[in-house]
């Protein structure tokens, strides 16, 4: 009876088992469009809307356009309908052998491509939308059969020259970027990053020597990182008519990044036209683009400077005088702990402390109001409602900030950092905690309360 069980499971493991993985295998290849892998790919020809392009893989596995003209090619646009023709499945053969591709769409595909892979190379003429939504007829060039598959029309349809070049006007990271020059036709501002652990910071050189925004500066990076062609105006008598109407550029941004300078002028000819174009080297394309991007890159010295109007760092507050209409204390930061000057011995709370400290190091301006500071009173900061005073451990002060009258959800305030006269959140004021509120449950002084 053992011998007999032995071979029954030899005859499965070896026969049986193989047999059944050999027609799943089987199966899964009949159900693919294409029989090569996505990482097989070098060449795409893509025939529609009246063009045909023509697109190799290159070194470190980027991809040129080289017919109809030779330029760099949106790798993303390649890689997604590489990605649809491997993955894509065939849902069943429609006709073996097709006496008419008129009913499938197929007499005049809107849009051929032809995939190779080496040697190997695959003809895919995409037709109709299916009965089901998210189908594709094709018809494949290999069998000449026309299938029912799960491509989607979005990955294939209306894919002209323009929807294969890179659209990038300047191609860099912005975590690579060490310098920032804004240039505008009434002024100019430089911005250098600092290496600093644990990241980098910003800092304004030019026309003032100040601390930056360093939310603003990142910001203002990713839209130009994300600057994106529209259409693109290649060298030639277009280009050179166009140019002709350009005068001084509305932005001009120069980035340093991994070693080298990169230059981006924007111009706006015409503003009633809605059209702005973006120039990087004066021989090379012009670029189409939105005329939203002349906004988001035009900023201010205001906009670009930290506007946290403390003007110290936690790391430098070794002392904190807070002092409000109805009562004053020192917070004391010793031995990585805060304590209440007049009372040291008593355990406070250090979340609520460390809470209270962070807030009003980073209290940020959200209008000027005033450049530079002059009657006090119209804005409650002759009596003010509220200053703290930041103490260094040198015992000099380092940072200082007053809190007027309060408009809605905005209090007047100037701060040490920046001169002038400013509106600031106001939920500060009501966040200021008293010397009880900072006291632990187990501390003397609240165990004594009734």
């Amino acid at each position: 009876m053992a011998a007999i069980l032995a071979g029954l499971g030899l005859y499965l493991y070896f026969v049986e088992i193989p047999a059944k993985q050999s027609e799943e295998s089987r199966d899964t290849q009949s159900k693919r469009l294409v029989s090569f892998d996505e990482h097989q790919v070098t060449k795409l020809s893509v025939s529609s809307s009246g063009s045909d392009v023509v697109l190799t893989q290159g070194a470190n596995h980027t991809w040129q356009i080289k017919s109809p003209i030779h330029t760099e090619a949106d790798k993303r646009q390649i890689q997604g309908m590489i990605r649809a023709l491997i993955t894509g499945k065939v849902a069943r053969v429609v006709e073996e052998t097709p006496s008419s591709l008129a009913p499938f769409g197929l007499d005049a595909p809107a849009t051929v491509v032809t995939i190779a892979a080496g040697q190997q190379e695959e003809r895919i003429a995409i037709g109709d939308s299916g009965p089901l939504s998210s189908t594709l007829y094709v018809l494949r060039g290999s069998d000449q059969k026309v299938l029912l598959t799960d491509l989607a029309s979005k990955d294939f349809l209306n894919k002209n020259l323009m929807a294969f070049r890179r659209k990038e006007v300047l191609q860099f990271n912005h975590n690579d970027v060490e310098r920032l020059r804004l240039t505008y036709p009434q002024t100019e501002m430089v911005l250098y990053s600092d290496e600093q652990k644990p990241k980098k910071r910003w800092k304004i050189r030019f026309p003032i020597e100040a601390e930056a925004d360093q939310t603003a500066v990142q910001a203002l990076l990713f839209r130009l990182e994300d600057l994106k062609a529209l259409a693109i105006i290649d060298p030639g008598p277009e280009r050179v008519a166009k140019a002709t109407l350009f005068t001084k550029p509305k932005v001009k941004v120069t980035i340093h990044a991994a070693g080298a300078d990169q230059t981006v002028k924007i111009y706006q000819p015409d503003p009633a036209s809605g059209e702005a174009f973006a120039e990087t080297v004066l021989e090379g394309p012009l670029y189409k683009v939105s005329p939203t991007a002349i906004k988001d890159l035009t900023k201010d010295l205001f906009a670009l400077q930290d506007k946290r109007l403390l003007g110290a760092e936690i790391a430098q507050v070794a002392l904190l005088s807070v002092k409000t209409r109805d009562h004053q204390y020192v917070l004391i930061h010793q031995n990585d702990e805060w304590l209440l000057e007049d009372n040291p011995t008593e355990k406070i709370s250090q979340e609520h402390a460390d809470l209270f400290v962070s807030r009003v190091v980073n209290l940020p301006a959200e209008e000027r109001v005033l450049k530079q500071p002059g009657a006090l009173t119209p804005y409650g900061l002759a009596a003010p409602a509220a200053e703290f005073v930041a103490t260094g451990k040198d015992g000099k002060i380092v940072g200082k900030l007053t809190l007027g009258s309060q408009v809605g959800g905005l209090v007047y305030a100037m701060g040490q950092r920046l001169p002038g006269v400013f509106q600031a959140r106001a939920d500060l004021l009501t966040q200021i905690p008293t010397t009880e509120s900072l006291l632990q449950p187990d501390s003397p002084t609240v165990r004594k309360q009734p």
